[in-house]
């Protein structure tokens, strides 16, 4: 199976998020658990590694910012994230699904991603997701699935 890390993290999330009672204790059932599903040994580490990054949410500075302000991207974050990407996290941000210091973070681990290919917006949706379940923020379960839903929706959101 010739998979990469943003493949290893997705099986992750879709596989563990809603289910903390099927949560393996530790990362050693979780790395059994991701090889007997067929994933690299390497790229198993590397997820883990890009999980740790997650967690350390404090290295993203709190970002005061008009709303009328807007996200300039450096040469090497334009050309890991794909155009519509860049797009999709400003519809994001201003429908209040991110804040500026999530956007920072999802794009801290866009980044971070073991990849030299361009980040497409499918992608960008499950490190968005990733970013959302793991923020300090308080977000109820009725707001992440709100928020799943505008993420994964075909259509843009409508709001009232």
């Amino acid at each position: 199976m010739k998979e990469g890390v943003i493949d290893v993290l997705m099986y992750i999330f879709s596989s563990y998020a809603d289910q903390d009672e099927n949560l393996p204790e530790d990362r050693d059932g979780i790395d059994e658990d991701l090889r007997a599903a067929g994933f690299d040994p390497g790229e198993i580490d590397k997820a883990f590694e890009w999980l740790d990054g997650l967690a350390e949410v404090e290295d993203i500075p709190v970002i005061e910012q008009s709303s009328l302000s807007t996200r300039v991207y450096a040469l090497q974050e334009s050309q890991r994230l794909a155009n519509n990407a860049q797009g999709f996290l400003y519809f994001l941000e201003q429908s209040g699904v991110l804040t500026p210091q999530l956007r920072e973070l999802v794009i801290n681990r866009v980044m971070a991603l073991d990849t030299e290919v361009e980040v497409d917006i499918e992608d960008l949706k499950w490190v968005v997701m990733m970013v959302l379940f793991n923020s300090n923020d308080n977000h109820d379960e009725d707001t992440l699935m709100h928020y799943e839903d505008i993420v994964f929706a075909d259509q843009p959101a409508i709001f009232h």
